[in-house]
């Protein structure tokens, strides 16, 4: 990836878990219902699932208290070391969205939470053409993220942001790779899926994409 998060994520590892658990004001919106966007990943997974920006293991830990199979992919060695804490049994991998070992397993879902945005949208599109390659037949990608559907809403949150003083946030959504759906799904099609979005929160949308039953 062209941006390394590695060190602000090993910072962010023990403190994490309070974020997402909304003790952060300037992030309580983005992380709002964040137990039930966890709950929406797992019900649209399926088979064994590749999991990449595996963080403190939340979501891994969902996955596999509901059965499925699971191989963790986290950049920053602090982060995997929570995981571990949680999941001694998680299959867990240093690697990111671009780059991870090679697997042996037949991959049916590739699922991540809070993470995507961390690409630019070439590395994205890199991202989807490589997913199409990885996944099995009737594989899907279900990834949740804040995302925006237009260019317009996002300047208008960036501007909400501003105008409560949320200046982390603000400078966030600025800095950070945040995109829209059409955008989205015009980088799934390219790649050979077909996506949908469901939205969550104010923040977060839930986007499936399933790939198509002929070849790319």
């Amino acid at each position: 990836m062209e941006n390394d998060f590695t060190e602000l994520f090993d910072q962010w590892a023990h403190t994490y878990d309070d974020t997402v658990g909304g003790r952060d004001v300037e992030y309580r919106d983005i992380f709002h219902l964040y137990e039930e966007i966890l709950a929406e990943v797992v019900t649209h997974s399926k088979g064994t699932v590749l999991e990449f920006g595996v963080g403190t293991g939340n979501l891994s830990n969902r996955l596999l208290k509901n059965g499925f199979s699971v191989v963790g992919i986290e950049p920053s060695k602090k982060m995997r070391e929570q995981a571990r804490r949680k999941n001694p049994d998680l299959l867990l991998y240093e690697g990111d969205f671009l780059q991870f070992p090679s697997l042996t397993q037949q991959v049916d879902t590739i699922a991540s939470t809070y993470a995507f945005h961390h690409l630019t949208d070439e590395e994205k599109q890199k991202a989807f053409d490589l997913y199409h390659k990885t996944l099995s037949n009737e594989g899907q990608v279900v990834f949740a993220d804040t995302m925006f559907e237009t260019e317009e809403s996002k300047q208008q949150m960036i501007h909400k942001a501003k105008a409560m003083g949320f200046h982390r946030l603000a400078f966030d959504l600025q800095s950070e790779f945040y995109t829209t759906l059409p955008a989205l799904s015009q980088m799934a099609q390219s790649a050979g899926f077909t996506a949908r979005f469901k939205p969550l929160n104010s923040y977060v949308w839930l986007m499936i994409a399933k790939k198509n039953d002929s070849p790319k």
